[in-house]
């Protein structure tokens, strides 16, 4: 146990749990939705823990070491905290919080373009250590702009996104008024008045914005206008004409995030990427489609031994991590589950979770007697 491990929330589900009760519904359902019918984001976690372990229980065992190298960089454990957008929104400065987090106990952080805390403010926090995902602009100029902003403020990875070309179908967010353009509702401020504690903090540390963007942001803007300046100015597909560029003006490490299929994962190889994320935008954007860890399998038996194979959506608990690293992942990353984390618990909730989800993974390893987190696949079934 560590001084950051609160015993009285031992799992996601647990912060999960007080997070529903700390904050408004239409933040909540938020951050825990899915699009349609939910089908995809509940698959994620269902299909990924029917993946199994052997344990060797008569092997001699020196124990077991989370230490993980990702891009040349050593890392305390193979998860990072993923990007994740209007994070403010479901607990005030929640990206900073996970920022320090993640500092501390020494795992990568995401920020998210539509994140509430600015490319320069999460860069001092990490020393520049931090990665940035980037939903590609309309314009080159705004696109160029903000790679060149990573770059003064030391940031190593840049990760775009390609599986949001549209936005989901999210019944939940429209039926609260998230949907674009944003529309408060008498319903979502009895919600707020139902959650003092929550409202105070808003209150306090100001309405979340899109901290990244508003020096693009014309001032004035109503919630319909800045809905229509959104679509107006970000288009999420993505195509070869369009990263081919952006390789060539970033130096560091590039990442394509939302890989599903084993020829957009070719295609990122041609393009010179350093590695994929193979996810499905944690089940956000088609219910139709298969959940992440089945084509993180057959990519990484393609194509593990030409770039790096990393995995986001469905992930909620350190066996989870051990399951998509032995199915070929080289890392892991998780969005809800830190996000539980800090609508739970706070300023504290970042330390917590990560210290949990390390306790967990432990505890698998040495289960198996597996010493290092590399030699996981050699454990699957």
């Amino acid at each position: 146990m560590t001084n950051d491990f609160n015993g009285n929330y031992p799992s996601v589900e647990d912060l999960r749990t007080r997070a529903k009760k700390r904050i408004p519904r239409f933040a909540f359902e938020y951050l825990d939705g899915g699009c349609n019918e939910d089908m995809n984001l509940h698959k994620n976690t269902a299909e990924l823990r029917e993946v199994e372990l052997l344990p060797h229980y008569l092997r001699e065992f020196n124990g077991a070491s989370l230490k993980t190298e990702l891009f040349g960089i050593e890392y305390d454990a193979p998860v990072g905290v993923a990007p994740v957008g209007l994070q403010g929104l479901m607990w005030p400065k929640s990206p900073e919080i996970l920022a320090k987090a993640a500092m501390k106990h020494n795992i990568p952080f995401c920020l998210s373009t539509v994140s509430t805390s600015s490319i320069e403010t999460i860069g001092k926090i990490t020393d520049g250590k931090a990665w940035f995902q980037l939903y590609h602009p309309t314009e080159n100029s705004l696109r160029d702009d903000i790679i060149k902003r990573c770059q003064n403020a030391g940031y190593g990875t840049l990760v775009i996104l390609c599986d949001v070309p549209t936005f989901g179908y999210r019944p939940r967010d429209i039926r609260n008024g998230l949907a674009m353009p944003p529309k408060m509702s008498v319903a979502n401020f009895i919600q707020i008045f139902g959650r003092p504690n929550w409202a105070l903090r808003t209150l306090f540390n100001g309405q979340p914005e899109f901290e990244t963007l508003k020096p693009y942001i014309p001032k004035g803007l109503d919630m319909a206008q800045l809905g229509k300046f959104m679509d107006q100015t970000f288009s999420g597909r993505l195509s070869a004409d369009k990263i081919k560029p952006i390789r060539d003006m970033w130096k560091g490490k590039l990442v394509l995030k939302g890989v599903a299929n084993e020829a957009d994962a070719a295609e990122a190889i041609r393009l010179g990427l350093d590695g994929i994320i193979v996810s499905n935008h944690g089940g956000r954007q088609l219910d139709a489609g298969e959940s992440s860890i089945k084509p993180l399998t057959r990519i990484a038996r393609q194509y593990g031994d030409q770039i790096t194979v990393m995995q986001d959506s469905g992930l909620r608990s350190g066996p989870d991590i051990a399951r998509s690293v032995a199915s070929g992942a080289k890392f892991t990353w998780m969005g809800r589950s830190f996000m539980y984390g800090t609508a739970a618990l706070g300023a504290d909730g970042g330390n917590h979770t990560i210290a949990m989800l390390k306790m967990q993974l432990q505890q698998v390893m040495e289960q198996l007697c597996c010493e290092r987190v590399e030699d996981l696949p050699s454990h699957l079934i």
